[in-house]
């Protein structure tokens, strides 16, 4: 479970640095997409996410273990806010509280097998 919880952290700390990426080519081409310094931090870390994944879903269930990869939409959207500058509202709080709340029911079901 702490890797695949790690692989969210990586995962959305990957998506900030694509976007960084992104918005550092304004019109991007796909040797500026492979030679970017932000991009390949992002691919990096993406790379670094799906080892972990690997090795965390051999030794767990998936049926348990995968939704927590959900808990990315959380990091991306608290991320987006603090770097980006993007709007924080009622709907997106909404939404951050289901996964969570559906991350941890899943998790009581699985401490109950």
């Amino acid at each position: 479970m702490l890797l695949v919880f790690c692989c969210t952290l990586l995962g959305a700390g990957a998506q900030v640095l694509i976007k960084i990426g992104a918005n550092a080519l304004p019109n991007p081409s796909v040797r500026q997409m492979i030679t970017s310094p932000w991009l390949l931090s992002g691919y990096s870390l993406y790379g670094l996410s799906t080892v972990l994944l690997v090795l965390a879903l051999k030794h767990g269930q998936l049926s348990l273990l995968y939704p927590v990869i959900s808990l990315t939409y959380v990091w991306v959207t608290i991320l987006s806010v603090t770097v980006f500058g993007e709007e924080l509202n009622v709907y997106k709080l909404g939404g951050i509280l289901l996964i969570v709340v559906g991350v941890g029911v899943l998790g009581l079901n699985g401490r109950k097998s």
